[in-house]
């Protein structure tokens, strides 16, 4: 058991009852922080499945969970609600918890508030996880630091283990969090913030993209410095630079660094760091890195330390991953891709004779943005539920070949590649018609690839 220091649970009103919707890796260890607290614990989780992964651990704590359903007794015992980002603001059990007027929070910010460390959140569409890796990569050189959310590691986890409710050596927590995270994050405050970019994502749970973009903009509230992405039209257009409201670009005069003659450069000194050089290549790439020199410049960091550590990330499995060349043939795993703006990231990587595979659970119904770069795709191989409506967004411009099934298009794909062409899979679109999750989808795509050629 933990020993928690009790004036850090002076923060919140220890008469609260704590309830739990959602029992994931977040409301476990909402829970379990939660309960170490002091509080009184309630978890509610629809799904009996979920019972043997935690149910000894909270037997052990005297911890009730009712499973199977949201019971009206559940809502009826506690004060608060810590909800999983999985769970829609729209569904009828969130109606329910509006109606009784319970208030709601998230996993972070209930674990935020017995923080002694400062925050660094990042959001954005795309390239969240990416972008915290290799800001943690940078920031260590000089700063403890921790890396948690939505990256796959909860807060309250953090919190716990570390005691960071007690004085300790760590400078920065730094926070990836995605829309649904943000959502119910009223009061997270932040040292710095950072919003990376925005597209259409998620729109089956948000009434329309103004919604969505309301939600991604909470990330700046209750921040010192908050840094946006200049090149992104929406947000240049909606975003003004202020005093703390700091633009950065690709292009010269919108921040303190910019890419030129295939270099990142700095204003503010002679280092430089050549596109040659990065492991991670695309434009949203070097534009990700700009946004982390940034951060690190404002932080006090030395550009040749910046630029190194930015030139030794080598990026992360399922993100636009060159994992094989094989007989010339070049293979790509950007699983990740769920969105056609990824799609369209990755292709203005890549100069010509793509084979791009794309499919799955679309959540959007027009891929015609992809024919912007039609002229280096040599084909494309579509699978899955969206196969029609690609078909009928670029069938017209591109040589589409249409099959039912993933195996089926990647073997397709894997005999059509020739010497010098590139076989893509960015799929923009989910995983969820025949796959649990984009890191089952990319591994599937490597090991039929390798199996191939075995």
């Amino acid at each position: 058991m933990y020993q928690l220091i009790l004036e850090n649970k002076s923060r919140m009103d220890l008469d609260k009852k704590i309830g739990i919707l959602g029992l994931g890796e977040s409301g476990y260890w909402a829970s379990i922080l939660a309960h170490e607290l002091g509080y009184n614990v309630y978890i509610s989780e629809q799904k009996n499945e979920v019972r043997n992964k935690y149910n000894n651990e909270l037997k052990k704590r005297n911890i009730f969970v009712e499973y199977g359903e949201h019971s009206e007794n559940f809502l009826k015992s506690v004060d608060l609600i810590i909800k999983s980002p999985g769970i829609p603001k729209n569904s009828t059990i969130m109606k329910r918890i509006s109606d009784k007027k319970i208030d709601v929070m998230s996993e972070i910010e209930f674990a935020s508030k017995f923080s002694k460390v400062r925050n660094i959140c990042i959001t954005g569409t795309n390239g969240k996880t990416t972008t915290v890796s290799c800001l943690f990569e940078v920031l260590k050189n000089k700063f403890q630091v921790l890396k948690s959310g939505n990256i796959g590691i909860p807060f309250s986890k953090i919190v716990l283990e570390k005691k960071l409710y007690d004085e300790s050596d760590y400078d920065f927590s730094i926070l990836e969090l995605s829309s649904f995270q943000l959502e119910d994050c009223s009061s997270l405050s932040s040292e710095i913030s950072l919003l990376l970019n925005i597209s259409n994502d998620h729109l089956d749970c948000y009434q329309n993209f103004e919604d969505y973009l309301e939600t991604k903009l909470k990330v700046f509230n209750n921040s010192k410095i908050c840094f946006y992405n200049f090149d992104n039209a929406i947000l240049s257009k909606r975003i003004k630079e202020s005093e703390n409201l700091k633009p950065y670009s690709i292009n010269k005069k919108n921040g303190p660094y910019y890419f030129e003659e295939n270099f990142i450069r700095s204003e503010v000194s002679h280092f430089s760091l050549s596109y040659d050089d990065m492991h991670l290549k695309g434009l949203h790439n070097v534009s990700n890195f700009i946004a982390i020199a940034s951060i690190c410049n404002h932080l006090g960091l030395e550009d040749d330390l910046i630029f190194k550590s930015i030139k030794n990330f080598k990026g992360l499995e399922h993100r636009f991953e060159f994992f094989k060349i094989i007989n010339g043939i070049s293979f790509i795993n950007d699983s990740k891709s769920t969105n056609i703006d990824s799609v369209v990231a990755a292709l203005s990587s890549l100069d010509k004779n793509v084979i791009l595979i794309l499919g799955g659970s679309p959540k959007e119904k027009d891929f015609s943005k992809i024919c912007e770069h039609s002229h280096k795709i040599d084909k494309v191989f579509a699978y899955g539920d969206a196969a029609q409506i690609i078909n009928e967004s670029i069938g017209k411009k591109i040589n589409i070949e249409i099959k039912k099934d993933f195996v089926q298009v990647v073997e397709n794909s894997i005999k059509s590649a020739k010497n010098g062409q590139i076989v893509l899979l960015s799929p923009g679109c989910s995983s969820y018609d025949q796959f649990n999750n984009y890191i089952e989808r990319g591994n599937s795509f490597k090991n039929i690839v390798e199996r191939y050629y075995a």
